[in-house]
């Protein structure tokens, strides 16, 4: 409706004040409004419009795309100043995202010339497939700094939170390192220790260790994948740290 100018973006947006944000809802009717806009003059920029009048309510406005190039995505690349990609580390992600940095190379020519690429955010990461290491570095050497140094990593508790009609904001704990003020200090430092020991190894070798994380409750795990971003010395650090507290 909004696209099509039946409705402003101000009246329909609804806000998830428990969440800490706002959300401008679509459904289904968003296929036929796609059809729709093929007919209309300047459908490029319907989105670019619609959104103009609520630009400076907030810090920062995501517009979630679908996983193919259509009259929305280039609608969202229109109205967009950057574009962050999350990416799967597997060979056909590779081949989809030329399509997609040729199409942003033609938006940014023609009608959105300050759009850039803010990043690549490698998503349902599994540290112990190798050819999702191979992809990761090599969108390392590809694209260096644009690299999202933040990995996401496979999650099933992401994958349950519609079920309990939850965001996932909701189902995980909002701090990783709450489990230290629970009283398992013990627990965090023989999972940062198995991390530590599982990042000198490669391969097979890491992987009955990594199967361990699998198993852990979800406080664990969250701060076991944001080990996985320090090296091995920076984990032994942190461990020391947290000894020496207790």
């Amino acid at each position: 409706e909004v696209l099509l100018g039946e409705s402003q973006a101000l009246d329909t947006i609804v806000s998830v004040t428990h969440a800490g944000f706002a959300l401008l809802p679509a459904n289904s009717d968003l296929t036929a409004a796609e059809v729709r806009l093929l007919q209309e003059i300047g459908r490029e920029m319907r989105l670019r419009k619609a959104l103009e009048p609520v630009k400076g309510l907030y810090d920062y406005i995501l517009i979630d795309c679908p996983p193919t190039i259509n009259m929305l995505t280039l609608n969202a690349l229109t109205a967009a100043d950057g574009v962050l990609i999350p990416i799967q580390c597997e060979y056909y992600a590779l081949e989809g995202l030329s399509s997609l940095l040729e199409t942003v190379k033609q938006v940014r020519n023609t009608v959105n010339p300050a759009l850039n690429i803010e990043g690549l955010l490698r998503t349902m990461f599994d540290p112990r497939n190798r050819l999702a290491m191979d992809v990761s570095a090599e969108l390392v050497k590809l694209f260096r700094d644009k690299v999202y140094n933040t990995v996401i990593p496979r999650n099933v508790r992401l994958a349950e939170a519609p079920s309990f009609s939850q965001t996932l904001i909701e189902i995980l704990p909002t701090n990783p390192f709450e489990a230290l003020s629970e009283g398992r200090t013990l627990q965090v430092i023989v999972f940062a220790i198995l991390l530590g020991v599982a990042m000198t190894l490669s391969g097979a070798a890491a992987a009955p260790l990594l199967r361990l994380f699998e198993s852990a409750n979800v406080v664990v795990m969250k701060l076991v994948f944001i080990l996985m971003e320090i090296a091995p010395y920076g984990v032994f650090c942190l461990i020391a740290k947290v000894a020496s507290e207790q």
